[in-house]
């Protein structure tokens, strides 16, 4: 199911997270060549992306909120 990106956040190891609307999180990590989201690396580049929909596995399980 495709959520919208609220706010991001990094996890322990400083990894950016996507906050999702529906209150999971999402890693966006950029390591090429595997994941390529150069967006991920500036702010400018993160707010850039807030809106936009991400495929949330988690809503697709029914698994319980990550936030809150």
């Amino acid at each position: 199911m495709k959520q919208p990106i609220v706010g991001y956040h990094k996890d322990e190891e400083d990894d950016w997270v996507a906050e999702l609307v529906c209150d999971h999180f999402q890693h966006v990590r950029h390591n090429p060549p595997w994941f390529c989201r150069p967006w991920v690396i500036t702010l400018e580049g993160r707010k850039s992306m807030l809106g936009f929909e991400l495929n949330c596995k988690k809503c697709d399980e029914g698994a319980p909120r990550d936030k809150g």
